[in-house]
C-alpha cells in the first residue's frame, strides 16, 4: 500500500500545480489582459508574485504575457524555485518572519505606491506570503512581530484567526498592498491554502477587502490567551482600520482564485480508484485539531476492517483541509505528523492499512518533512528505538517519533501550497 498511497500523494500535487492555474486564469487577447472576464488595456505591467509558489506562478505569467511585463518583484522562501530572470527574486523565512522579509515587504511596498493611473498590478499570491512579506506597521519591531507570530503559531488557533490579527498589525496585509497601489488597476492570482478558498484570508488578503476588525484581532488574543507585545496591543487598541468591503478602493481590484485545494483532492480521490480501491472523500474542508482527526479517522478504519462500513475493503477514505495543533510540549512537529503518529498510535498492531497525511508544499510545520507515511507496524518500530508514542505526542514530539520508525514523508519543496491532503487505504491481507 505503500507505493499506491505515494502514486495517489503525487496525483494530488499534480493537480496543484501553480504555473498551470495561472495559465488557465490570465491570457493576452487582441493586446488586452484578459483575467477573471476583465479585459485590461494597461500602459505598463507591473509584477508582485509572494509565497511558496511564487517562482513557478511568476514564470507562467511571464510566459503568457510574452515580454510586456515592465518589471517586478518575486518573494518566496529558501530553497524555492526562483522567479524568472527579468524579475527580481527575494528570499525570506518561513513560519516565523525575519529581517529579510521585512526588507521585502519594503521593497514590495515601495514598488506598489509608485504606480499611477495607467498602470497594472499582477499580484500572484500563494501560502506563506503573510510570513514571507513581513511588514510590520509604524511602531511594531520585528521581534515584536515574531513573538506575536510565535504565539500564535503554537496556540491552535486556525488560518482565519491568525490572519484576522497579522492584517491589523501589517502595512500590507488586509487590503494594504490594493490600497498602496491605487490609483492603478490590481488582478490577483490566489492559489487557495485556506480552508473555503475566502479571499480576505488567502495569505492574509493584501488585495481584499477585511471582514475582520480590531476588536476581532483583540478577541483572538484573549481567547487564546495571548500576551502580545505592548507595540501590538496599542496598534490593536488604537488602529487604524484596514479597509472594508464595499470601500470604493476595490472597484479597480479583482480577486481570482485561480488554485486550491479541492482540485488536489479530486485528483487524489480519482488515482485512488484507478488503483483498485473503493473512495470514500471525507471532506475536503477538514479543520479541527489533528489528533482528534486522527481518532475519527482510526474508527471509521477499525469499522472498514469490521464490518465493511462505510465502505467496505479495498477501500481509501481521502480528505483535505487544514488541521491544527495545541502546543503543549517543546517538541518538534506539525499537524500532519501529529495526525500520523496519533493515528499510528491508535492502530497499534492493527493489520491491513496504511496512511499519509502532507502538507502539499513539503513542509510540515517548522520541519523539513512534509508530514508522515504510516500503518500498523510504525508504533511497534517507534517503540523499538526506545521512543514512547504516546509520551512523544504529549511532548508534541511527532518528528523525531516518526524518524526513529523511517515514517517521516519527505518530498522536498513541491513547489505548490494548498490544502493539506490524507489518504487512508484499508486492504485486508489475504
Amino acid at each position: 500500500m505503500e507505493e499506491d498511497l505515494r502514486e495517489i500523494l503525487r496525483a494530488g500535487l499534480a493537480a496543484a500545480d501553480p504555473a498551470g492555474a495561472v495559465r488557465r486564469h490570465l491570457r493576452v487577447e487582441d493586446g488586452a489582459v484578459v483575467a477573471g472576464g476583465k479585459r485590461l488595456r494597461p500602459q505598463r505591467v507591473w509584477v508582485v508574485a509572494a509565497g511558496k509558489a511564487a517562482g513557478p506562478m511568476a514564470r507562467a505569467a511571464c510566459g503568457v504575457l510574452s515580454g510586456g511585463i515592465s518589471g517586478g518583484l518575486v518573494v518566496t522562501k529558501d530553497g524555492h524555485e526562483p522567479g524568472p530572470e527579468e524579475l527580481e527574486t527575494l528570499y525570506a523565512s518561513h513560519p516565523e518572519p525575519d529581517a529579510r522579509g521585512v526588507e521585502a515587504a519594503r521593497r514590495v511596498a515601495g514598488l506598489a505606491s509608485s504606480l499611477g493611473e495607467g498602470d497594472l498590478l499582477l499580484a500572484l499570491i500563494s501560502g506563506g506570503a503573510s510570513a514571507l512579506l513581513a511588514d510590520p506597521a509604524e511602531g511594531i519591531g520585528l521581534t515584536e512581530l515574531k513573538e506575536l507570530t510565535g504565539a500564535l503559531l503554537r496556540s491552535g488557533a486556525d488560518i482565519g484567526e491568525i490572519n484576522a490579527v497579522r492584517k491589523h498589525v501589517s502595512t500590507l496585509k488586509g487590503g494594504g498592498l490594493a490600497r498602496l497601489a491605487a490609483p492603478a488597476q490590481v488582478v490577483a492570482l490566489l492559489l487557495s491554502d485556506v480552508v473555503g478558498d475566502d479571499v480576505s484570508s488567502i495569505a492574509s488578503g493584501p488585495t481584499a477587502p477585511d471582514p475582520t476588525t480590531l476588536e476581532d484581532a483583540r478577541g483572538v488574543l484573549r481567547r487564546y490567551r495571548i500576551d502580545p507585545p505592548e507595540s501590538v496591543a496599542r496598534r490593536l487598541r488604537d488602529g487604524p482600520e484596514t479597509p472594508k468591503p464595499g470601500d470604493s478602493l476595490f472597484r479597480r481590484v479583482v480577486n481570482i482564485v485561480c488554485g486550491g485545494g479541492r482540485a488536489s483532492v479530486e485528483a487524489a480521490v480519482r488515482k485512488a480508484g484507478q488503483l483498485g480501491y473503493r473512495t470514500l472523500l471525507i471532506s475536503t474542508t477538514l479543520t479541527g485539531e489533528a489528533r482528534g482527526a486522527a481518532s475519527v479517522h482510526a474508527a471509521m478504519v477499525r469499522e472498514a476492517l469490521q464490518s465493511g462500513n462505510p465502505s467496505p475493503p479495498p477501500c481509501a477514505l481521502l480528505s483535505g483541509g487544514e488541521l491544527t495543533v495545541n502546543v503543549r510540549g517543546g517538541g518538534l512537529g506539525g499537524p500532519n505528523q501529529e495526525f500520523c503518529l496519533a493515528l499510528a498510535a491508535e492502530l497499534e498492531g492493527v493489520e491491513g492499512w496504511a496512511a499519509f497525511s502532507a502538507d502539499t508544499d513539503g513542509q510540515d510545520g517548522p520541519t523539513e518533512a512534509a508530514g508522515g507515511l504510516v500503518d500498523g507496524r510504525t508504533a511497534p518500530r517507534i517503540r523499538e528505538a526506545g521512543i514512547d508514542p504516546r509520551e512523544a505526542l504529549a511532548h508534541n514530539d511527532t518528528h523525531a517519533a516518526l524518524a526513529a520508525a523511517g515514517a517521516l514523508l519527505e518530498t522536498g519543496p513541491t513547489g505548490t501550497n494548498v490544502n493539506d491532503l490524507r489518504a487512508v487505504l484499508i486492504r485486508p491481507r489475504r
